[in-house]
């Protein structure tokens, strides 16, 4: 990897991480990809709030890893997964998140324009 810039937030870019307190369950061709009361919501300066599920919580069968990578001074590198039979990139996770958001290693979040749905309810 490159050397890349490494930003830590602060009051002009805050990010904070806390218990998602409802059930996520994330649905793409017709089957449940993920379900859990264990999220966690990102929020981050002025971007909409992101659930990060716990892989344990995901059918990592039903995906597969892309060689599609982003990087976040913030947070660090993200790998992607496609999920099979559709929704390409669907899914992103920082596999050694930066320590300012180390909550969010082994978690992964999903793409709501590339599911068919992303339903919260409460638990």
């Amino acid at each position: 990897m490159p050397d890349r810039k490494v930003l830590v937030p602060g009051p002009d870019h805050p990010i904070t991480i806390e218990p998602n307190p409802n059930r996520i369950v994330v649905t793409a061709g017709g089957r449940t990809i993920a379900d859990t009361t264990k999220a966690l919501t990102l929020r981050e300066a002025n971007y909409p709030a992101v659930a990060y599920i716990p892989r344990e919580d995901v059918d990592v069968s039903a995906l597969e890893r892309t060689d599609h990578q982003t990087y976040c001074p913030y947070k660090g590198e993200s790998a992607y997964y496609s999920i099979t039979g559709g929704g390409e990139n669907a899914i992103w996770t920082y596999d050694e998140p930066y320590d300012a958001v180390a909550e969010i290693k082994g978690h992964m979040a999903f793409y709501p324009d590339r599911v068919d749905r992303i339903e919260e309810t409460p638990k």
